[in-house]
């Protein structure tokens, strides 16, 4: 099945950024799209520009995704939802920032895939959608959202392996940087947030979309695994060095 096959999506994390840019993209293509979020001013407005369906529910509630979605067919599932609380240090972070980042990050994506899944597999149809980071690929300095990341991409790879078999296929959408409510919703220091918005030309919401939309709209025996992009600005790799106040001195040495 290819995406002019579906009729049905959903989609988490909607009422901003990559999310609503994804629900812009599906319900311009005619799908019926449930908009999941927590805003819900925001999604009543995409609501009466797109159509879409909006349901003001918090992903990591498990209960009320199934009381919304256990009997609905879905043929599209974007997990977007996310969030980087604690981005700068695992060690500074507040346990209420480590508990929001693992479990929006992780829990959401288990919560709408146990719901949507059952219904694609009993079809035989289906796509789902991850969005995952390169901070899940490559070691950037955050351990936290890093982590959770790095959860996304192998959930990705054993999901497409427990699925084997079935037409239902699963891609991982890799972005760099995107010029998002990332930074603000990240930092606590307001400044650095304006100025990690304000490095280099990073990617748009709309670029991410593009992408999305790519792996949806290949014939439907072309999977597309993973998307990595970043801004050209962008790249990652290498290796750093910084060496310790004491230098030269070995760990017994220190004792």
């Amino acid at each position: 099945m290819a995406l002019n096959d579906y009729t049905t999506a959903l989609v988490t994390g909607a009422s901003s950024g990559i999310g609503r840019a994804v629900v812009e993209r599906l319900a311009a293509r005619g799908l019926r799209v449930h908009a999941v979020a927590r805003r819900k001013q925001r999604l009543d407005s995409l609501a009466k520009k797109t159509g879409c369906v909006p349901h003001v529910i918090d992903v990591r509630d498990l209960d009320a995704m199934r009381f919304a979605f256990e009997d609905e067919k879905i043929d599209v599932l974007v997990n977007n939802a996310g969030v980087g609380r604690g981005h700068e240090s695992l060690m500074r972070a507040s346990d209420e920032d480590i508990e929001a980042t693992l479990h929006t990050n992780i829990d959401s994506i288990f919560n709408a895939i146990r719901v949507a899944a059952p219904s694609m597999i009993a079809r035989d149809r289906g796509h789902i959608v991850n969005m995952g980071s390169w901070a899940g690929l490559y070691g950037q300095g955050s351990t936290l959202y890093g982590a959770t990341k790095g959860a996304v991409h192998l959930l990705s790879q054993n999901l497409r392996l427990e699925l084997l078999g079935s037409a239902i296929r699963v891609t991982e959408i890799c972005p760099g940087r995107v010029r998002t409510e990332f930074a603000e919703k990240a930092f606590r220091d307001t400044d650095f947030a304006r100025e990690f918005n304000k490095a280099f030309r990073m990617l748009s919401a709309e670029d991410v979309a593009d992408a999305v939309m790519y792996a949806l709209d290949t014939p439907w025996h072309v999977n597309v695994t993973i998307v990595e992009l970043c801004g050209v600005e962008q790249a990652t790799g290498g290796v750093q060095v910084k060496r310790g106040a004491r230098r030269g001195s070995s760990p017994s040495a220190r004792r």
